[in-house]
This record gives C-alpha cells, sequence and structure tokens, in this order.
C-alpha cells in the first residue's frame, strides 16, 4: 500500500447484507436487508465512504409490516435507496411464507416508501404487485421511471411518482444464464444502459455480471471482463462477493459497494453477509472492472476523502427513554411487554408466551455480532418461580439455531446453557444453587468457540460452560434448514416457557466489545 490512508474491508461489519448505497452531496445513504427483523431496513450514513452508523429505519411502524409470522430469513430483502427531485425513495421485497397461507397465495411483492429526510421518518410503504425479488430504482434521462427486478434485469414501469406500476413487466437484460440470477441494477453512462446483475447465487459461486445496450430493452452486450466481482480464491479471507451497486464519488472516482462473507474456521460465515467497497475502473471501450478484476480486497487505498468516524454505540446503560438503533428485535415486538420506563435505567421485559424455538415469541432484543471474536455482558435482576419462565443472554440465529444462558425456574432458580442446533432444544450445563441476586452474564466470542459465564457482583466469574465448533449459529451450518440469509446476533430475552406467567426480568446493562 502506498502511505495514503487505507482501509479494511468489509467497510459495514456484521450483518448488513445487499447493500444499496447513494451519494446526495458530500454524503453516502446505505441500506441493507432485515429480513424477518424489526424496525425493518437499517439506513446507515457516511462522509468518507468507509465508516458508516445507522441513522434510522425505513418501517418502524409495526402496524405498517406485519411480519409477526414470517419464517426466518423471510420478510425483508434485497432494499433500494434513490435520490429523485429531493425525495428518498426505498423499494423492497416482502418476502411471504412460501406455503402461500396468507395474501392469497402470494410469496413476494414490493414496497415502496418516500421521504424527505434520509433518515426517515417514512411513508406507509405501498405495495407494489409484482412477484420477484430485489427491487430497484432506475430513472431515465427524460424522467421516465422503472423498477428494476430480477429474474436478471426485468423492467416495470412505475408512474410518475414512483409508486404505482404504470405497464407490463418487460426484460431488459436476460442475464449471462448463470443460476441464480438476482439484485439487478440499471445506470446510465455515455449513451449507454448498464444492466448490474448478481449471479452464481449467494453462496461461495456468488459473482456480478454486466452487460449494455444503447436501449433499455435491448439488445445487450455482454462485457468481455465478466464477473467484474467473485472470488476465484477458495482460501481467501473474504468469500460471497456479489450483489453490488456503483456509486461515484465528489472527485469523479466509481466505487462499487458488494456484499461478501467472512468465513470462521471452514466455509462458515457466522456473522453473515457484510457490505464491502472496491475502486471501479473504468476501461478504454467503455466497460468497467471492479478492484482490477482481481475479486474482493482485503486492504485497499480509501477514497479521497476527509475521514469523519462515528462513535459506536458499544454500551447501552438503558438510561435513555428510546432504545439506540443498533437494537433489533426478533419481528414485531409485543411493547405492551417491554418498557424503559416502568423502571428508569433498566430495560424491562415482561415474560410471555412464546420460546425462542417458536415464532411467536415476542421482545428477543439482539444487535449484530461484528467481528468473529467479542466479548458481550449483561447484568439481569429475574426472581423466576413457575417452570418455563426465563430471561438472559442469547446468541441467536434463528428459531431453529442459538445458544441461550438464562435464569430460570425449573424446580427451582437455576441459570442453564441451552443450545438449539435445529435439533431442539438440548441442555449443555446448568448451575443449581443460585443465590436470589442480580446476575451478571458474559459470553466470550472466539471464532467457533462460544464460552459462558456468570457473576455475583461483575468482577469473580465463574465458568457456565464452553460450547465448542458453533457451526450451527450461520448460514452454511445447518443444511436441512431450507433458508438461511441473516447472521448471527447477539442480546437478551424473556419469556414464560408456555406457562402464561407475567414477570418482569431486568436488564441494567448491555456491553458489547469487539
Amino acid at each position: 500500500m502506498s502511505d495514503k490512508r487505507s482501509y479494511q474491508n468489509p467497510v459495514q461489519r456484521g450483518f448488513f447484507p445487499d447493500p444499496s448505497v447513494i451519494r446526495v452531496g458530500d454524503d453516502y445513504y446505505m441500506v441493507n436487508s432485515s429480513f424477518q427483523y424489526f424496525p425493518a431496513i437499517p439506513i446507515s450514513h457516511s462522509k468518507d465512504m468507509v465508516h458508516w452508523h445507522i441513522i434510522g429505519h425505513a418501517i418502524t411502524n409495526s402496524e405498517w409490516l406485519d411480519i409477526s409470522d414470517i419464517r426466518d430469513s423471510h420478510g425483508i430483502w434485497a432494499p433500494d435507496i434513490e435520490y429523485v427531485d429531493g425525495r428518498f425513495y426505498i423499494y423492497a421485497t416482502l418476502r411471504l411464507n412460501a406455503d402461500g397461507k396468507r395474501d392469497n397465495n402470494v410469496m413476494r411483492r414490493q414496497l415502496v416508501m418516500v421521504s424527505d429526510r434520509p433518515e426517515g421518518p417514512y411513508s406507509k410503504p405501498v405495495c407494489l404487485e409484482v412477484d420477484d425479488i430485489d427491487p430497484s430504482l432506475f430513472v431515465d434521462d427524460d424522467g421516465s421511471k422503472y423498477m428494476m427486478i430480477a429474474k436478471a434485469a426485468r423492467a416495470v414501469p412505475l408512474t410518475a411518482d414512483g409508486l404505482a406500476v404504470a405497464g407490463p413487466v418487460r426484460t431488459a437484460w436476460e442475464g449471462t444464464g448463470e443460476r441464480c440470477s438476482e439484485g439487478p441494477h440499471m445506470m446510465k453512462k455515455d449513451g449507454y444502459y448498464y444492466a448490474i446483475v448478481a449471479e452464481g447465487g449467494t453462496g461461495y459461486g456468488h459473482g456480478i455480471n454486466v452487460g449494455r445496450s444503447k436501449e433499455l430493452y435491448g439488445t445487450y452486450e455482454v462485457s468481455p471482463y465478466n464477473p467484474v466481482m467473485r472470488q476465484l480464491n477458495p482460501e481467501a479471507p473474504i468469500q460471497r462477493a456479489g450483489h453490488g451497486k456503483l456509486v461515484c464519488d465528489q472527485n469523479g472516482q466509481w466505487w462499487c459497494y458488494y456484499l461478501c462473507g467472512r468465513p470462521n474456521g471452514g466455509k462458515y460465515t457466522t456473522i453473515g453477509r457484510e457490505s464491502a467497497l472496491d475502486p471501479v475502473q473504468w476501461t478504454e471501450d467503455g466497460w468497467f472492472t471492479i478492484n482490477d478484476g482481481q475479486g474482493p480486497s482485503l486492504e485497499q487505498q480509501a477514497p479521497d476523502l476527509p475521514q469523519v468516524m462515528f462513535e459506536r454505540n458499544l454500551y447501552d446503560d438503558f438510561d435513555d427513554t428510546k432504545l439506540n438503533l443498533e437494537w433489533e428485535f426478533v419481528r414485531n415486538p409485543d411493547n405492551g411487554s417491554w418498557s424503559l420506563t416502568e423502571r428508569p435505567g433498566y430495560f424491562r421485559i415482561w415474560t410471555r408466551d412464546g420460546k425462542l424455538n417458536e415464532i411467536r415469541a415476542k421482545n428477543t432484543l439482539l444487535r449484530r455480532e461484528q467481528e468473529l471474536s467479542y466479548e458481550a455482558e449483561t447484568k439481569v435482576e429475574f426472581y423466576p418461580d413457575k417452570d418455563g419462565e426465563q430471561a438472559g443472554l442469547t446468541c441467536y440465529y434463528s428459531t431453529a439455531t442459538y445458544a441461550r444462558c438464562a435464569v430460570c425456574y425449573e424446580g427451582g432458580r437455576k441459570l442453564q446453557l441451552v443450545i438449539n442446533r435445529n435439533q431442539g432444544e438440548e441442555l449443555v450445563a446448568e448451575v443449581s444453587q443460585l443465590k436470589e441476586a442480580p446476575i451478571y452474564l458474559r459470553v466470550v466470542v472466539d471464532k467457533l468457540t462460544r464460552s459462558f459465564y456468570y457473576s455475583y457482583d461483575g468482577k469473580e466469574w465463574m465458568t457456565v460452560g464452553v460450547l465448542e465448533n458453533c457451526i450451527y449459529l450461520c448460514d452454511e451450518g445447518v443444511p436441512n434448514d431450507p433458508k438461511r440469509h441473516t447472521g448471527t446476533l447477539v442480546g437478551i430475552y424473556a419469556n414464560n416457557g408456555g406457562c402464561g406467567s407475567r414477570k418482569a426480568a431486568d436488564f441494567d446493562y448491555f456491553r458489547y466489545n469487539d
């Protein structure tokens, strides 16, 4: 590297898949898929293209997005953000359950939200009944609006306000023929329409292919540089690179944001899919390459922009009346069963029906894991007296796969370490002689090993149990689970195990450190 400032990929670390980025003046805004998590569609901001922080979410009103019965890795897929005539538009797929038991057998529809401010609030989502995935907005030179959507790059004419379908869906570019064509973006430069499409599947064969044409509806030439992005080295620290979008900085330099994954002890991307950045080079014959065709970079020279860093939300003492923007609920929360004001300085959850392995569970509160190794800690006051009541710390991937270390009642007040590897819950370790006192809980993650501890004073720590080879907390580790597209998050929860009780669990703080 030169003596200029450099950065490490990924730039948006943790469960931030399917990035769509725009520049508005000197500011950059990113949206990412949120799947079954709520609030939906995180919106992040950057000044230097490298350092990002969440500034809002596109959907924060549960009444506007009912994902309470949405299966794992369904929900919000592949949003796109654009800025048109002073307004921010966000398009996204709402992936409904594959059994088609709700909404007249529709499995996919598109949502559109609009705001005058990048962080929102956004308008109530408008539904466009187009049954495919990964919409993005393209505005042609004459102002005509199109929603590009898979498979490959199909164009859906929109009304002038971008909120309704105005004509039939037509294929612009059919892609190269590689499998799982998705994530289309259309851009126009120097008289050419460039169709940018992710192909090869979102796993280890993922990539980006490009075609161009003088007309929106073709005929398209296939880029001689395809795939313009793909990881060809199976041993490299960044894999699964694809699903990208181009953006031009203030200096006229082009860049591509794309998704990627960092393997953890093999082909296990426990953190989930993340967002990376590499420079774009335009060739003399009017095509482009990304990172000179070398695949994703680990270290790269930073854009020639003033560096602006943001303070990370690593500690929440729950003293505010609102949760910080790093937090996500699993599906819609039950807002009547949690409070930051009932006991000021604490996050209070009341137990209710729905265990962690059930979709109906409410108020599991999580933040993204952002590195392969980290520590997380909390302090909980919880005094259960009915079998099934539990509250504590969880490393959570889905209803099928998680680890939890919780104060519970099973014939007495205990501390249990339980895992689910898509085989039902398994008790790993138990502390049966708990003092009637607040309990500190800690997890120390070292790649695929997760060690759980407890304490009465936050100083002297005792081991609950150690989990080795936690490959079930990732996309790839459970081959018989059909959809796994998210990542592992860490946080806190409480439920009653089905006994019907309503008991308060008070969390004093939550600390994350990587």
